[in-house]
């Protein structure tokens, strides 16, 4: 293996287009090594502007020895499959969440790495986060103490076309899987989900079955409370935003600020918020291409596992089953040892078909 790890991109969106960014300039132990889009020409010019080489299948480039790893970036309904095949070509593999719409599918996935023994790692930048990385670094150290409230928002600026959505999963799938792994991740394991969901901005998102203003409550293994508030329309700027009590101690991680400068007129203060996910966190989403990189030059597992996305999918999915019957959902968590670490998805009380839109998925308990 090269010093650096040489990383081969599929998918060259906006997210792709992220991460090549990343590879190509802020990640000391990684670098882009080519880049491979279903979309030839994309692919040949996200390549070139990065100068490296492009791909013309996603074959050809797992095909290619001197490449150490793949970036998943393409859309959700692929990322089992290419990670699948990524594991039988030795590649270690960084994949966007979720890995699958398909229960099944993900799992499938998880063990072809295992067998493959490669790295594999879900792109929860939230972890890398310098603010929110101390925050829970603190807490599970005990400086918090007893944990009785965790609290998280995540907004956009401004709703997407519904049209584009009809494939993501839904809302709670699509958006609040963040939320639901920064809470496992701070927190702990989680045994009762409650949501409650609205398509206000757009009657396109009810027209598709989906919301755009959703809450979800939680309750932990602990007995701790968690409230989840998220929106695809928030019009002021990008939000996302935690804040955790505890009995000896409170840590709130708030208030981003794009430009590092304060405008002050009597009796105001302004500043300007972030238009969106890629303003807000730049070095959360180089830090976790790096934190990748290290762990497959170590040999070391990955901090957000493919086990990690499948218990995030797992609570995504009791969300929206509780949102479509209007009742709590119990969970169960269900310890599991890898060899490596015990990992833990969740088991839901049996899912009615009519509880959840049809753009979730089909996927067996």
């Amino acid at each position: 293996m090269t010093q650096r790890i040489r990383i081969g991109l599929a998918g060259a969106g906006r997210m792709g287009q992220i991460h090549a960014a990343s590879l190509s300039a802020r990640c000391p132990t990684a670098q882009l090594a080519c880049v491979f889009d279903a979309d030839a020409d994309r692919g040949r010019q996200v390549a070139k502007r990065f100068e490296v080489p492009w791909a013309k299948s996603y074959d050809g480039m797992l095909a290619d020895g001197a490449i150490d790893a793949v970036v998943i970036a393409t859309p959700t309904g692929t990322h089992a499959e290419l990670s699948i095949r990524a594991s039988r070509a030795s590649k270690h593999i960084f994949c966007e969440k979720p890995v699958s719409l398909d229960r099944q599918a993900a799992l499938d996935a998880i063990a072809a790495a295992e067998a493959a023994r490669v790295t594999f790692q879900v792109g929860f930048h939230r972890r890398f986060d310098p603010d929110w990385a101390a925050a829970t670094e603190r807490i599970q150290a005990g400086e918090l103490g007893e944990v009785y409230l965790f609290r998280t928002s995540l907004r956009d600026m401004t709703p997407p076309d519904p049209a584009f959505l009809s494939g993501s999963g839904g809302f709670f799938v699509d958006v609040a899987i963040h939320d639901l792994d920064t809470a496992r991740w701070m927190v702990g394991e989680v045994v009762e989900v409650s949501a409650h969901g609205s398509a206000l901005s757009d009657p396109g998102f009810g027209k598709i079955g989906d919301v755009d203003t959703a809450v979800v409550v939680l309750r932990f293994e602990s007995g701790a409370l968690g409230v989840l508030d998220g929106s695809r329309a928030a019009g002021y700027g990008y939000e996302c935003s935690t804040e955790v009590m505890g009995r000896d101690a409170t840590v709130r991680i708030d208030h981003p600020q794009y430009r590092n400068y304060e405008w002050r007129t009597p009796g105001s203060v302004s500043f300007g918020p972030p238009r969106d996910f890629e303003e807000r966190f730049p070095d959360a989403y180089a830090s976790e291409l790096e934190a990748f990189a290290r762990c497959v030059r170590d040999g070391r597992a990955a901090q957000a596992t493919g086990y990690d996305a499948l218990a995030a999918f797992d609570l995504a999915r009791a969300a929206t089953q509780s949102w479509r019957s209007g009742r709590t959902v119990r969970v169960e968590p269900q310890r599991i040892d890898t060899g490596t670490g015990t990992r833990v998805v969740y088991r839901t009380e049996a899912v009615n078909s009519t509880d959840l839109a049809n753009n979730t998925g089909q996927e067996s308990q």
